[in-house]
């Protein structure tokens, strides 16, 4: 089964490259099948990870940035793959 981890953070205004490099300098205890990092307006940073795990598998995420990078508290979301069309 393939299970992606979905991470999100909004940074403070004017701060999202500074975000961006902070997610993207996090490695993780062990390497995902694939991840993906993307940003958006406002300031958005999404860091997509896959893994050969069951949905309740006790993975590896990035953790929370420091509180004056970010705006608001971490969005976790965790997906099961149904198809790769």
């Amino acid at each position: 089964m393939t299970v992606a981890l979905m991470w999100e953070a909004r940074a403070v205004p004017g701060r999202g490259e500074d975000l961006l490099a902070w997610a993207r300098a996090q490695e993780l205890p062990h390497a995902p099948l694939r991840r993906e990092t993307l940003r958006a307006p406002q300031d958005r940073v999404l860091v997509l990870t896959w893994w050969d795990a069951p949905l309740d598998a006790e993975l590896p995420e990035l953790p929370e940035p420091d509180g004056e990078l970010i705006t608001r508290a971490v969005h976790r979301w965790r997906f099961e793959s149904v198809a790769v069309d």
